[in-house]
C-alpha cells in the first residue's frame, strides 16, 4: 500500500447515541430526518478520513429505512469509504437500532452518499483509491460502479429537469 491507496477501514466511522423522546415523531419513533443528518455526519468523517481534504457532499444517493427505530433504544452508526473515483467517493452507511433492555440488534437502515474532494481553492482533487479487505467492504466495493454508473445517470435526469423547469444550474 502506497499514498496512491488506503484500506476501507482507514475511513471508519462508528457512533452511538442513545434515542429520547425529543428526537421521536408521533409514532414514538427515531425522526427521519433527524436519522438522515446522523447519516451524513459520520459519512462526511469517513470521506474527511479519507481524503484528509476539504470534501462537499455531492448527492445522497439513497436512504432506505428497514425498520422504525423505537423511543429509549441506541441507535449505532456505522460508515467507511467503498469506493473513490478520481475526485469523488462512495461512503456506505449502515444503522443498528439496539433495545437497550433485551440487547437485540437490528438493521434498521443503510445509506449510501457521495462526497467530492476540494482543494482550498474549493476545486475537486485526486484522492487515494480504496482497498478493501472484509467480506462486506469487498462486496460493496464490487457493486459500487453499477451505483457509480446510476448516479451519473439521475444526476443527468436531475439537469435535464432543472432545464424544463427554466432553473440555471451553476455547473
Amino acid at each position: 500500500m502506497d499514498e496512491e491507496t488506503k484500506m476501507c477501514s482507514a475511513s471508519k466511522v462508528i457512533k452511538t447515541s442513545r434515542v429520547f423522546p425529543l428526537d421521536t415523531n408521533n409514532h414514538g419513533t427515531l425522526y427521519g430526518g433527524k436519522l438522515m443528518s446522523m447519516i451524513d455526519d459520520v459519512a462526511s468523517i469517513s470521506a474527511s478520513r479519507h481524503a484528509r481534504c476539504d470534501i462537499v457532499t455531492a448527492s445522497t444517493d439513497s436512504v432506505d429505512f428497514l425498520i422504525p427505530i423505537q423511543k429509549d433504544h441506541s441507535v449505532c452508526l456505522e460508515s467507511f469509504v467503498t469506493w473513490v473515483g478520481t475526485s469523488s467517493m462512495e461512503v456506505f452507511v449502515k444503522v443498528i437500532s439496539e433495545d437497550l433492555m433485551t440487547g437485540e440488534r437490528k438493521l434498521a437502515a443503510t445509506s449510501f452518499l457521495t462526497f467530492v474532494a476540494l482543494s482550498k481553492e474549493g476545486k475537486p482533487v485526486s484522492i487515494p483509491k480504496v482497498i478493501p479487505s472484509t467480506q462486506e467492504e469487498i462486496m460493496l466495493h464490487e457493486s459500487a460502479a453499477e451505483r457509480a454508473e446510476n448516479r451519473k445517470k439521475r444526476r443527468k435526469k436531475s439537469r435535464e429537469l432543472a432545464k424544463k423547469m427554466d432553473i440555471e444550474l451553476p455547473w
